[in-house]
């Protein structure tokens, strides 16, 4: 006799749908994910009206942006131990409903507070989904197939980001910024309904997921989070806050990320399972992944968060304008996934992510000669050609960084380059955040409501500028890849 946990087996399913089944599974987490990357970028077209309805000032009002963020850093890392406790299928169908949750009480919130609490639920759900699609793809895929399925994926899960803001955009002109956070519901409804025909409960590498299996490393995730939010609000500090205030947070960051290192390492010598495993970076090639995954992430979050305020508070431009003018790079985004993922499975991944650096470089350097009265075809062409450099990085860094891995280790690596790539964006938003008041300040400009300026615009500008200079940083990273062996670690692999 059929029972339900064994009809909804990693092998069962793979029966019952064959050969396709595989693609099935990608389908079903892409939607997910696609809700996911939705509710993170969509809220950046919303921030003005939203500063506005609540009387908010820039830094208060870039907390909707960061503490989204800093949730989805944080919980990044408990998702493999949820996949081997709960399985794939309740692991993703409890972060859906979280999300929606999120959306509908974002929606309904009379205060900033609540809205706030919304993002964060939106941002821990986000978190625990990001990181499975990686793990499937490098599990129920060929060597060959990866770069492929990679880029079909992101080819799916772009559309939604370049969609979104277009639809968001008008929706905030029609609606006000509430009607945005009901765009995830049928998403993560649809969501829902897939997994329970394709999602396996199993755990990865199709095992039983063992909820009787050890206990989460709180103390881990604790330091984690403490780290996080001392990085974070110290960054803010060094602009908004005195110089002592600043010192303490940051030095308190550097303390927590001593002290959380100190435990993992404790974790693995004890035998335990530590939240992140730190033998992941005896893998050269991971590594220098991840420190190109950090600054990437600061200067890909950071620009999501500037730009849109750049065309509103700078340009003058309305929500709906922004949003038209970034959804022809968005489906350019697209095709360039599509294309460059079949390239990862046969050219070098430094030479594909130094590409997209560079292209994404020169699109933040090209904003400089954006003023008031520039058309408007040059803000489409510039949002084009960052998102080209885009579609040559996303397929790229993740695969090129993670294939060297052990079986046993994808989870962690997935979760592991996630939360770094996730941190380098949180320190992105706030950096753009400083840098813009810093700048803004020096120009004798300032955000308030009224007609821009030259001052305002160059002020927008020297930011990009750093931006550019961040991507520059990655790319001596990424070229660091193409000397990256695949050394087996010097510990004991662990149980498969």
């Amino acid at each position: 006799m059929t029972t339900p946990s064994s009809s909804g087996s990693l092998a069962a399913l793979r029966e019952r749908h064959g050969e396709r089944y595989r693609w099935l599974l990608l389908l079903s987490v892409m939607v997910g994910t696609m809700a996911s990357i939705m509710s993170s970028t969509i809220v950046n077209v919303a921030i003005p009206d939203m500063s506005h309805y609540f009387t908010l000032g820039q830094e208060r009002a870039q907390w909707v942006t960061s503490g989204f963020m800093v949730a989805t850093t944080v919980s990044m890392l408990t998702t493999p131990w949820l996949l081997s406790r709960y399985g794939y299928r309740a692991t993703y169908v409890g972060a859906m409903l979280l999300l929606l949750v999120g959306g509908i009480g974002g929606g309904l919130a009379r205060d900033f507070g609540l809205v706030l609490l919304a993002r964060v639920a939106e941002g821990l759900a986000a978190g625990v989904v990001q990181p499975i699609p990686a793990v499937i793809i490098l599990y129920a895929f060929q060597p060959h197939e990866q770069g492929r399925a990679s880029g079909i994926f992101g080819m799916g899960v772009v559309l939604a980001p370049a969609i979104g803001p277009s639809i968001g955009g008008l929706l905030v002109d029609w609606f006000g910024w509430r009607s945005i956070f009901f765009m995830v519901v049928p998403l993560c409804l649809a969501s829902i309904w897939l997994a329970y025909k394709f999602v396996p409960v199993t755990a990865p590498g199709g095992v039983a997921a063992n909820r009787n299996g050890e206990a989460l490393d709180w103390r881990g995730l604790a330091l984690g989070t403490a780290g996080t939010l001392c990085l974070l609000n110290g960054l803010v500090a060094l602009h908004g806050g005195t110089l002592h205030e600043a010192i303490l947070l940051l030095a308190g960051a550097v303390v927590a990320t001593g002290l959380f290192i100190g435990w993992q390492r404790r974790q693995l010598q004890q035998g335990r399972k530590p939240l992140m495993d730190l033998r992941l970076f005896q893998y050269r090639q991971f590594a220098m992944g991840s420190v190109v995954a950090f600054i990437y992430g600061t200067a890909l979050f950071g620009s999501t968060y500037l730009l849109p305020v750049f065309m509103q508070l700078g340009l003058q431009l309305s929500a709906s304008h922004v949003g038209t003018i970034m959804l022809p790079a968005g489906f350019v985004l697209a095709i360039t996934i599509a294309i460059v993922g079949r390239l990862a499975d046969r050219q070098p991944t430094h030479l594909l992510v130094s590409i997209g650096l560079a292209l994404l470089a020169l699109s933040f350097g090209l904003m400089v000669v954006v003023g008031l009265g520039s058309p408007l075809w040059m803000l489409v062409v510039f949002a084009i050609l960052g998102r080209i450099g885009l579609g040559f990085i996303l397929p790229s860094l993740n695969l090129g960084a993670m294939r060297p891995l052990d079986k046993s280790l994808i989870s962690q690596g997935s979760s592991t380059i996630g939360f770094l790539r996730m941190l380098g964006g949180a320190a992105g938003v706030s950096l753009c955040g400083i840098v813009l008041e810093w700048r803004m300040g020096a120009h004798g400009a300032s955000l308030a409501a009224g007609a821009s300026n030259p001052a305002r615009i160059a002020a927008f500008g020297e930011t990009f500028l750093m931006l550019t200079a961040l991507c520059a940083l990655a790319m001596v990273a990424a070229w660091q890849l193409r000397q990256a062996p695949a050394p087996t670690p010097s510990e004991s692999a662990p149980p498969r």
